[in-house]
């Protein structure tokens, strides 16, 4: 039986969560109504929201017996989150709701597993949804007019909604062999270096490749918290550019942190750490406008990282790796860490790779399990690649 859990506000929003169950059993599937309303439901539910208040950390007090909105919405967030991880019937979930329902439902959503159906028709979904996305696969609708009674668009987007989300419920995905899984990050500039390393792993794993665009680098390593990748070749490192110098890809300060918390298997590399992100031309900031600045197109800029910003950038990640207990490969390649670091490229600068590269060398505690090498390769080339493959062949096995 596919159960759809529908949330929403059964206080506010009651009538429209009504009409959502109804349209979910007409599409075949189960409704589960979750009420996360702080006031007095309008319609039945299946769950209350003092079942689900019940989960806070600080008890049902915290989310239904305060005055404070702010605090009793944050609190239900988190009550919610703890409810639905308790469920072990969820084939989809999909929530309803302003700027408040879509804070507390998608709390949950990120909590859920990547793979369980999870739709949000919000106010919202026409804006910057990152807040409430971040690095889970939630789907955002727009509810176009206001989740603020039934009309004409209302029920039809809704209907829509319903239809989905039991359509994405009752589906399964194609079965294939099931090979262990093994991610690799990548960006534009490194594309060749990751395909050719994944098609040399292919086939023995499910190659899971991720753009390092700051919630890639972010997914990569959630997924590396869960327990579901057996390794990792993390060829791509670029996103720390952007943490220390500010970029717009960041992947915020805990990149490499789940390698550490985990022993995954490690395979690391330097790839793309010549470059700062930023958006068009005219939004990088002032005092980087006599910088190195490539328009990689109209919507991006790079800046080439110096040789300072390179020292910089090589202690932070020694400093990161000697805190790593599992196995891990750092390999460097002197012929240049992206497709536009090599000779008569716009960011070609042996200096500054070479201080990136001493600075790993100086810092990184190197042990029987800990390894540093240089490789006299450019990092797209087919033996860099190769040497990537057969490093985490050598660990992971």
């Amino acid at each position: 039986m596919s159960r759809v859990y529908a949330v929403g506000t059964a206080d506010t929003k009651g009538g429209e969560l009504a009409y959502l169950a109804e349209r979910i059993s007409a599409a075949g599937a189960t409704p589960v109504v979750v009420d996360v309303g702080t006031r007095q439901a309008t319609i039945p539910v299946d769950i209350s929201a003092k079942d689900v208040a019940a989960f806070a950390p600080d008890g049902a007090d915290a989310v239904l017996g305060t005055d404070d909105r702010g605090r009793a919405v944050a609190a239900m967030g988190e009550a919610f989150a703890g409810f639905i991880q308790s469920r072990d019937d969820v084939a989809g979930l999909i929530g309803i709701g302003g700027g408040g329902g879509t804070s507390i439902v998608t709390a949950g959503m990120r909590v859920l597993p990547i793979g369980v159906p999870k739709m949000m028709v919000s106010t919202l979904a026409s804006g910057d949804v990152s807040p409430y996305v971040d690095v889970s696969d939630i789907a955002m609708m727009y509810s176009v007019t206001d989740i603020a009674g039934l009309n004409r668009i209302s029920r039809k987007v809704l209907s829509n909604a319903a239809f989905a989300i039991a359509g994405m419920a009752r589906a399964e995905a194609p079965q294939v062999e099931s090979k262990p899984a093994l991610a690799l990050t990548m960006f534009g500039v490194t594309t060749p270096c990751v395909t050719q390393a994944a098609e040399r792993l292919q086939d023995t794993y499910d190659c899971l490749v991720f753009h390092a665009t700051g919630t890639g680098g972010r997914a990569m390593e959630k997924l590396v918290d869960s327990g579901m990748l057996v390794g990792v070749i993390d060829a791509t490192t670029t996103e720390i550019c952007d943490l220390l110098f500010e970029g717009v890809l960041s992947a915020g300060p805990d990149r490499l942190g789940a390698i550490a918390r985990t022993n995954v298997p490690y395979v690391g590399s330097v790839g793309a750490l010549d470059m700062v992100n930023f958006g068009a031309f005219d939004t990088v900031p002032e005092k980087f406008r006599g910088r190195n600045l490539y328009r990689h197109n109209p919507q991006v800029t790079l800046m080439r990282t110096t040789v300072e910003e390179n020292r910089q950038m090589g202690a932070w990640i020694a400093a990161r790796l000697n805190r790593c207990s599992g196995p891990v490969r750092f390999l460097m390649p002197e012929g240049g860490v992206s497709a536009i670091d090599a000779p008569g490229q716009p960011f070609h600068d042996p200096e500054a790779d070479a201080a990136l590269f001493e600075t790993l060398e100086a810092d990184l505690e190197t042990t029987d399990n800990r390894r540093l090498e240089r490789l006299p390769y450019h990092i797209n080339d087919p033996q860099f690649s190769a040497a990537l493959a057969d490093n985490l062949r050598a660990i992971a096995a």
